[in-house]
């Protein structure tokens, strides 16, 4: 039991080896150009006897978390491009997690994002160059004809429910099909979106998906439950996000849960390049 004992231990300690070597280069390049604040130091601008204590800085890992979310969330300029820090948070989140998991490509680092809190008739999909800190794109995308009108608000895993299902997916490959360039999509999250390769649920183009239709209907047109986009740049979004890049289709209101959602997993990986940071 002791020699087992050891053996374990050691290929626990290899495992962490292997996964550090994975994500630290990723999390250096992503974080640590971003400072975290300073210690606060006490005042003595009142004087002798007049001491103001400042409130102390909180530097626990999940406080540099936060921050190093909020900092990159701000480098980016989400905000301005429409994407709700909420729903940025859970997609880095998932993404960093994924990474660690060896699900993504080592050498890209983008994430889209998919806001299904917004109605068709809003641009609910960015392409986000985390390394370069630059949204690529900010654009149309349709959901599934039964997951609702303007609205997604009904999800699925099930073949021929026609509609779209939420969670994290890599991107394959690509390959012509009937929609002409196309995207196959690996669903990652088991019991919400893992039948996507054989229900067809793919990244493709669309006619339904421009602002003249929106302009012609009061809303997109809808798939069969795949993210489709605008034809015009359906073959630029699809030759940046192929092979092994991370796509991340939210709704806050649905009954979706992700093991790539839980933040302390996600801390413990950022947790070496953030200590490096602020020793």
């Amino acid at each position: 039991m002791h020699q087992t004992s050891i053996v374990q231990r050691k290929r626990k300690a290899l495992r962490r080896q292997r996964i550090a070597r994975r994500v630290l280069p990723f999390l250096a390049s992503l974080f640590l150009a971003t400072p975290l604040a300073g210690p606060v130091t006490k005042s003595m601008a009142g004087g002798a006897g007049n001491e103001v204590r400042m409130p102390q800085v909180d530097f626990s890992p999940q406080a540099r978390f936060d921050q190093q979310l909020r900092s990159t969330y701000a480098a980016l300029g989400a905000e301005q491009e429409g994407l709700r820090y909420e729903t940025f948070a859970k997609a880095m989140t998932g993404y960093l997690n994924l990474r660690q998991a060896g699900k993504l490509a080592d050498d890209k680092q983008l994430l889209t994002v998919v806001d299904f809190d917004l109605p068709s008739t809003e641009k609910r999909l960015w392409v986000l160059d985390l390394a370069k800190k630059d949204i690529l794109y900010h654009t149309l995308v349709a959901h599934g004809h039964n997951s609702g009108e303007n609205e997604a608000t009904n999800f699925s895993n099930t073949d021929q429910s026609n509609m779209s299902s939420l969670g994290f997916y890599a991107t394959g490959s690509e390959y012509q099909g009937k929609h002409g360039r196309s995207l196959k999509l690996q669903g990652l999250d088991e019991g919400f979106n893992t039948n996507a390769e054989s229900r067809s649920v793919v990244m493709h183009g669309a006619d339904y998906v421009s602002e003249d239709f929106i302009k012609q209907n009061g809303r997109l047109g809808r798939s069969l439950g795949c993210p489709a986009l605008p034809m015009d740049l359906k073959d630029e979004i699809i030759g940046t996000v192929n092979g092994g890049t991370c796509l991340f289709i939210n709704k806050s209101s649905a009954e979706y849960s992700s093991p790539y959602l839980n933040q302390d997993t996600a801390i413990a990986a950022w947790a070496p390049a953030l200590a490096e940071q602020v020793s």
